[in-house]
């Protein structure tokens, strides 16, 4: 019977065996446990469809979901220096960026790009954080600078979306000088009259918030977003007290008025193109082809001023001393 074992068996086995079934066709939301199936949860852009939950997003899912037709084009970021402090703890960081690199297909932690979004053209900014933490370094201050003078030669708004650990500590102090080097970015749209909208996804935190993050001329975040500088336990451990149900989360910045909104992933484009389109019609820098404004209704006085062809108003006459001895200023006299 050896034919039949070795030879008959593995060939039906063969033929009536199962496809193995992929890992990656179901994900667990943290928050609920609920299983998702992926492209349900691709389609619901990344946001579980049982508790609300918003789970990480990578920049170019949110731009196809953002512009219209999700239809962009990438601006190109100056390249750094790789290794500017020849850093190494566990690895080299070459090494960890380039592994990074492979895990998200992006070369670094930002994307900039350009399009429209509700026919409105405008430029945009998202940190990855499955990209090193989002971390900030040479290149994501590089990316902010980028996308603030592509935005002023374009005279289009800038809208970006933070995700971060902090600053990147393989770079060092060249990473903290990212702070000044954004802020001082993020002054010259202002100084343009560009509108800067600002969204805080989860978590925000170190030196980004204390920069760039938090210079909006609008602020909003996604539901149940950490926004902070230094995280919670990191306070707990030093005042030695339990902080409040929510610290630091978006509910409870919006409270305290950190904030101007919390909107959910798929109300975001609706609000943001709302959000612009009251901004643009006011920036004199964006809409310069708006009609002039009209002239106020002419009052009593300039009105008899145009009738005798005159632009002065008649001068006031002195008014007589009343019986309490006042001179009568502001009140009609009697002849």
């Amino acid at each position: 019977m050896n034919w039949i074992t070795n030879y008959v068996r593995p060939t039906i086995n063969s033929l009536f065996s199962r496809r193995e079934m992929p890992e990656n066709l179901w994900v667990k939301c943290s928050e609920c446990g609920t299983m998702l199936f992926h492209r349900e949860l691709s389609d619901n852009l990344q946001v579980c469809s049982g508790c609300g939950h918003h789970m990480p997003i990578t920049p170019r899912d949110r731009f196809k979901a953002l512009f219209d037709g999700g239809i962009f084009s990438e601006v190109p970021v100056p390249e750094p220096v790789t290794d500017p402090l020849h850093f190494r703890d566990q690895k080299k960081y070459p090494d960890r960026l380039r592994a990074a690199q492979r895990s998200t297909g992006e070369k670094e932690a930002m994307l900039v790009a350009e399009g429209e979004m509700g026919r409105t053209p405008i430029v945009a900014a998202a940190q990855d954080f499955s990209f090193m933490g989002g971390s900030m370094g040479m290149y994501v201050g590089n990316a902010i600078i980028a996308a603030c003078e592509r935005a002023v030669k374009l005279r289009r708004p800038l809208v970006l979306f933070s995700a971060a650990g902090g600053a990147r500590m393989q770079e060092g102090i060249l990473s903290l000088m990212q702070m000044p080097r954004s802020t001082v970015a993020i002054q010259m749209l202002r100084e343009a009259g560009l509108p800067y909208i600002v969204v805080l996804t989860h978590p925000t935190t170190g030196g980004v918030t204390a920069s760039y993050a938090m210079l909006g001329d609008v602020q909003i975040a996604e539901p149940n977003a950490l926004i902070c500088f230094a995280g919670p336990r990191v306070i707990e451990q030093t005042i030695r007290e339990k902080l409040p149900e929510g610290f630091q989360r978006a509910e409870y910045l919006l409270d305290h008025g950190m904030l101007d909104r919390v909107t959910p992933r798929g109300k975001m484009r609706d609000e943001l193109i709302t959000i612009l389109r009251m901004l643009l019609r006011e920036s004199p820098a964006v809409r310069g082809d708006l009609p002039a404004p009209k002239p106020e209704a002419a009052t009593p006085a300039a009105a008899a001023a145009e009738g005798t062809g005159s632009t002065e108003l008649p001068a006031a006459s002195p008014g007589k001393a009343d019986k309490d001895g006042g001179t009568g200023h502001g009140s009609a006299s009697k002849p």
